[in-house]
């Protein structure tokens, strides 16, 4: 049997712009018309593809998902640097300046856990998978940084990512609605000095 025509666009980065549409939109208000249009491709290569429009959003959270996990790690572990500590200060400051503007999207782990209605149970299994990874890679640096003697030493590392966790979720949602930063940054000195106290 031969094998198929090649496909002519890049799923990778079709996933990626419905990706964000699905972010901007939710799932309800994202349309067939908008997401292909976003794609660059037609309503049959998005089907025989992706297949309909829920299997895409799922595929969408799931990518998202790797995607944030990879840059957390990213910026928790990188090359060079000796301070899980203030590798965890940078990434606080990210989430400040990328929330705390007008116009955040906000995270769509978050967004969909607020729009979706929790007994989609292939939905809810997708958004936990994802949180939880977010949790582990927390809960890895903070390990580190506890070895390191960079936090106090009786501090539970995996109780301090479950916080970070929330605080990242509650970040990204607040910074949806909020006119100026001064919420994210009050919320996230707090984080920064309490909950990442330095031994």
């Amino acid at each position: 049997m031969s094998p198929g025509p090649c496909k002519q666009f890049d799923p990778e980065r079709a996933l990626e712009e419905a990706m964000a549409v699905f972010a901007r939109r939710g799932f309800e208000g994202a349309s067939l018309a908008e997401l292909t249009e976003a794609m660059g491709i037609g309503k049959k290569s998005l089907y025989d593809t992706f297949g309909n429009k829920r299997a895409l959003f799922l595929q969408s959270v799931r990518h998202y998902s790797q995607r944030s996990v990879a840059q957390i790690r990213g910026r928790l572990f990188k090359p060079g640097s000796r301070s899980i500590y203030l590798n965890l200060r940078e990434l606080l400051d990210e989430w400040r300046d990328s929330h705390g503007k007008p116009g955040s999207q906000g995270c769509l782990l978050g967004t969909t856990i607020a729009d979706f209605d929790t007994s989609d149970r292939e939905v809810a299994e997708a958004l936990r998978l994802g949180l939880k990874q977010i949790e582990d890679a927390f809960t890895e640096a903070l390990d580190q940084a506890l070895r390191d003697g960079e936090i106090r030493p009786d501090a539970s590392t995996r109780d301090v990512a479950r916080a970070l966790l929330c605080i990242s979720q509650g970040v990204a949602l607040l910074g949806r609605v909020m006119e100026t930063g001064e919420v994210l940054d009050s919320a996230l000195e707090v984080t920064a000095a309490q909950v990442l106290r330095g031994h």
